[in-house]
């Protein structure tokens, strides 16, 4: 993990969407199908503290990936946080919106902006307005304008 990090703080822009490289493995690790490990809490922090130090423009997966890991927390799709690393993490959430606000200069396509709201939703307490975001894609974007209830 902590190589995987270091590849990440050390390009930190936006990433092509390719089958391999440090993104891949670390949602594989951290975020696996909705689910979130010791791992996940420990590694949060230090991709926050990538995003808040980090200048130009960052990949989305800065601001998607701790807010799906706190969603799959809130949800309880992981082990309760260790003790020895509740205070970090806490603060690292809250941070969340710190980063995003740090970056709100730079250009956002759709994913950007999409996973900066649901950063931002994590960070004030809002989980479920936080998994709306993340699972709002074009086709569901294009039922709600149309209010296309039908299932």
């Amino acid at each position: 993990m902590p190589r995987l990090i270091e590849q990440v703080r050390r390009d930190p822009t936006q990433q092509p969407n390719h089958p391999e490289g440090p993104w891949v493995d670390l949602w594989s690790s951290l975020c696996h199908q909705g689910d979130v490990y010791e791992a996940s809490y420990a590694a949060l922090p230090h991709l926050v503290d990538i995003a808040c130090s980090a200048e130009g423009s960052i990949d989305f997966s800065f601001f998607l990936l701790p807010a799906c890991i706190e969603v799959a927390r809130e949800n309880k799709h992981g082990p309760m946080i260790p003790e020895y690393l509740d205070s970090a993490y806490f603060l690292a959430i809250t941070r969340l919106g710190e980063a995003v606000a740090l970056h709100r200069n730079d250009p956002w396509d759709q994913a950007m902006l999409l996973s900066a709201m649901s950063a931002q939703a994590v960070s004030k307490g809002h989980h479920r307005v936080a998994e709306v975001l993340i699972n709002l894609d074009n086709n569901l974007i294009e039922k709600l304008i149309a209010l296309d209830f039908d299932y």
